[in-house]
């Protein structure tokens, strides 16, 4: 048998599978949006508003008063990328009640169908499915549909800029190139999104010919990076002409800063006053300035306090999982009451408890050759699982989401799957950056879709496998 119907043959079925995932991913979601969405409320207020200004030809702005008469006043606080989202779809359908949420519910089964196919060209095709059945059925994903909040669109980025990486049959610089853009547009919506660019080049990493594989990762990084910038630099030019001084996507970056590092921090948001540190403020850029100076200095000052801090941020992102809870009753108190929400938040601190036991199993597991290792890495899944079923909230969960994209890292080089190396370096990074900064259950949503991926990885051997049937 030749290796070109064979090949054609596992395409058909790839995006038969694709579809098939889209779909069943899409009803649920689509029930969510339809049924459970009011009117956005927290962020996602500031999402549709900044939506429905640029749809209507206002950009990312809104009016202020000057001496009674309304002025037009541009914004750069929040990302503009979910904004900008929903201003295309709102020109395209109008700016209906429904319609942010749909495209919610489109992105959401997208994701899906993007994780499966990564995981399909890296993995298997067993595997890729496992991954994309995990993101089909993630409680929080599928509740997501109902919230404007960034977590879904972003999670596309570094999955489909890795997935072009893998998939393509182009030469390395137009390879990278297309990744780097596809990623510069989940910059746009999620700056930290950056610190996954560079570690494209992972995906071109065979450490059994270091030379020449190092080089090729390199030049695909620093293309992907240049990329990216691409994209992003135009934004970032429009900040340098209307706003009080230049801002690369946005201008929360400092304020959150010195959230992080305040004296008064709790590892979680917290709103800061005028008497924290910036009593004057002339315009965006300069607040977030002075906040990054304020949030240096207080590092500086106590730096022991800050490091000491950085377990309870990582326990208030990965601990448990509220948000959407919160938000659904916030937006609906009416349907929505305590008892509901207890319960939604037992069910999701479940679902996020079992992917990341299951991600730290597959992390462990890598080659199927090896079987003690699987063995024991079954094990160490339903102990997990065990422990933290048996515990109230709030379950102690963060280390394992630091384990599990640690583990890739410590294993023989022959045996670490280049997908589970890159997969893990993210999940590494965003780690990073709410130690940095400060933690909270929503910003794990993003990391979903990399967990499964991990938990795919059980018993996948160490090779490239693009177009992989197995």
């Amino acid at each position: 048998m030749t290796r070109e119907p064979r090949d054609a043959r596992h395409a058909e079925r790839r995006w038969l599978t694709a579809w098939a995932l889209f779909v069943g991913a899409l009803l649920p979601r689509l029930y969510v949006a339809i049924a459970w969405a009011k009117e956005p409320v927290w962020d996602g207020h500031y999402y549709d508003f900044g939506a429905r200004r640029i749809a209507a030809g206002l950009g990312y702005s809104d009016d202020v008063l000057v001496g009674g008469e309304a002025r037009w006043h541009p914004w750069c606080h929040y990302p503009v990328g979910y904004s900008g989202f929903l201003a295309i779809a709102y020109v395209v359908f109008g700016a209906g009640p429904k319609v942010a949420v749909v495209a919610n519910a489109v992105v959401g089964a997208s994701l899906t169908s993007l994780t499966y196919l990564l995981g399909d060209r890296a993995l298997g095709h067993a595997r890729g499915l496992l991954a994309g059945l995990l993101v089909a059925s993630s409680p929080e994903l599928i509740a997501y549909s109902a919230l404007l909040m960034t977590e879904p669109l972003s999670s596309l980025a570094p999955v489909a800029a890795a997935l072009v990486i893998l998939s393509s049959r182009s030469r390395l610089v137009v390879r990278a190139l297309a990744a780097g853009a596809v990623a510069g547009l989940g910059v746009l919506v999620r700056p930290q999104v950056i610190l996954c660019v560079p570690l494209l080049g992972l995906l071109e990493l065979d450490l059994g010919r270091a030379r020449a594989s190092w080089r090729r990762a390199a030049w695909t990084a620093a293309i992907a990076v240049g990329a990216s910038l691409l994209v992003v630099a135009p934004w970032t030019a429009r900040n340098c002409r209307v706003m009080d001084g230049c801002a690369f996507v946005s201008t929360n970056a400092g304020w959150n800063l010195a959230i992080g590092s305040s004296p008064r921090a709790t590892g979680r948001f917290d709103t800061l006053r005028a008497t924290d540190g910036c009593p004057v403020v002339t315009g965006q850029v300069q607040q977030d300035r002075c906040w990054a100076g304020v949030g240096a200095r207080q590092i500086r000052e106590a730096p022991l306090r800050w490091l000491s801090l950085v377990p309870k941020k990582l326990s208030h992102t990965f601990d448990h999982a509220s948000f959407p809870m919160g938000y659904l009753g916030e937006s609906d108190p009416g349907r929505f009451d305590e008892a509901t929400k207890e319960k939604g938040r037992r069910w999701l601190g479940a679902a996020h408890a079992a992917l990341l036991a299951l991600a730290t199993a597959g992390a462990l597991g890598w080659s199927s050759s090896r079987r003690r290792v699987s063995l024991a890495a079954a094990a160490l899944a339903l102990a997990t699982l065990g422990w933290v079923f048996t515990r109230g909230e709030p379950r102690p969960l963060w280390w394992l989401a630091v384990l599990a994209p640690t583990l890739p890292w410590l294993a023989a080089p022959s045996s670490r799957p280049p997908l589970a190396r890159y997969v893990g370096a993210c999940v590494l990074a965003m780690c990073a950056t709410h130690a940095v900064f400060f933690g909270e259950d929503r910003y794990h949503v993003f990391l979903t879709p990399l967990f499964a991926l991990l938990a795919a990885c059980a018993g996948a051997r160490g090779a490239r496998a693009v177009g992989a049937s197995g």
